[in-house]
């Protein structure tokens, strides 16, 4: 099929480029009210800033994404975006909730059980056919149901426990839903591409104002991940669903393999800590410093530079999928390969730098990598990018005398 500059201009420009101008113009007002409000995570022994840091994050990037899907909706009709819309504003809101005053794991987990319940019934998607995938094909509803709420409660959590250091999250939420805005695009599931696209959008500008920000700088916060958990929930329910359309244009793509791939750090990771928090005796949802970033903050890395390092792991394991496929490795192999190349990124990384001889050639190799990445901190572009990122919070004291008033 060929694309003309109209699909692409209503599938892809657009949401992206509303929801970006969008998040860009209200972030500093968030901000300000944040702080003004009180509403910040403070430092203790187990975060790693020094300073309370504004944890609104989530609603600015929330803003971008309802009025981006509502413009774009004036020019590409699309129903699924507000069961999106819906779970995307439960969510935000039970996030910012949490953020606040704390909630109860399995209170989270049974609303989220329910919002993944509210998808299934208004899409009519689940996770319901393994496409051949060691020779299953489409799964009975009771094996289909749970394992769909099991799965998209799993994604949630991944995503919102990777949230540690500065710019991860959303440059992995970036990087997640770009890529699969492709592969939807491309499958002509226009609906879920305008999704992926309008969540890039609103991530982008976040991702800057975190990364290179100081007065600017907000975290996304419980609301802004678990936002972004229930949208890749999503995005995974319509590629493994026995109507996918990215099944129906791409036959031999194993779709099980691909969501894998395209979730890999946040999944592995995730499922690494719990079971080790486990095996020490320890609830699997308590908070410590064992995630991988905090391997390479260890190490010596900057924020960014850890940020970095992490999204290149998922990007090879992104690749290592796609190559697979490329070169015509069936449905299984496929998925046996992103799960070895996965657990070697991700698991492996760990133990491996972990427990790395100090004395080591390697270890020095590392270490003089963390050095140039605290050294970028101090680079005049770095620096730059913090005054553009700033700009708009220069007369902050004076704003911040007429909130109080």
């Amino acid at each position: 099929m060929h694309f003309t500059m109209a699909m692409w201009m209503q599938v892809v420009i657009i949401p992206f480029v509303v929801s970006f101008i969008c998040v860009w113009l209200i972030h500093p007002a968030i901000v300000k009210m944040a702080i003004v409000r009180g509403l910040t995570d403070n430092p203790n022994a187990r975060k790693l800033q020094k300073t309370p840091v504004p944890v609104m994050g989530g609603m600015a990037v929330f803003f971008g994404i309802i009025v981006s899907a509502g413009v774009t909706s004036i020019v590409f009709n699309s129903y699924a975006l507000f069961t999106c819309v819906v779970t995307m504003t439960v969510m935000m809101y039970m996030g910012f909730i949490d953020d606040l005053v704390g909630i109860r794991p399995w209170i989270r987990i049974c609303l989220e059980v329910a919002v993944i319940g509210f998808v299934v019934i208004m899409d009519l998607v689940n996770i319901n056919d393994f496409h051949g995938l060691f020779g299953i094909g489409k799964l009975p509803v009771y094996v289909s149901l749970p394992l769909c709420a099991f799965s998209g409660v799993g994604i949630i959590n991944a995503i919102n426990m990777i949230d540690g250091v500065d710019g991860l999250s959303s440059g992995l939420g970036i990087f997640i839903s770009f890529v699969f805005g492709c592969v939807f695009f491309y499958s002509h599931d226009f609906t879920m591409a305008v999704m992926a696209f309008v969540t890039m959008g609103a991530l982008v500008p976040f991702f800057f104002k975190n990364v290179f920000g100081k007065l600017s700088k907000m975290f996304i916060g419980d609301s802004g991940t678990m936002m972004m958990g229930i949208i890749m929930c999503i995005f995974c329910m319509r590629c493994i669903d026995n109507t996918s359309r990215v099944c129906y244009a791409y036959p031999n793509l194993g779709v099980i393999a691909f969501c894998l791939a395209a979730l890999s750090i946040p999944v592995f990771d995730t499922v690494r800590v719990m079971l080790l928090r486990i095996y020490h005796g320890r609830s699997p949802f308590l908070a410590d410093k064992s995630h991988l970033h905090h391997v390479f903050i260890r190490l010596g890395f900057s924020h960014i530079g850890t940020t970095v390092c992490i999204i290149t792991l998922e990007f090879v394991n992104v690749l290592s999928f796609f190559l697979s496929y490329w070169l015509g490795a069936s449905v299984t192999m496929q998925f046996i390969i992103v799960v070895l190349t996965s657990f070697i990124t991700t698991i492996g990384t760990y133990f491996f730098l972990s427990y790395l001889d100090k004395t080591h050639r390697t270890y020095r190799v590392i270490r003089i990598v963390s050095l140039y990445s605290q050294l970028f901190v101090q680079h005049k572009f770095y620096k730059t990018m913090t005054r553009i990122m700033d700009k708009d919070m220069e007369h902050y004291d004076v704003e911040q005398d007429k909130f109080q008033e």
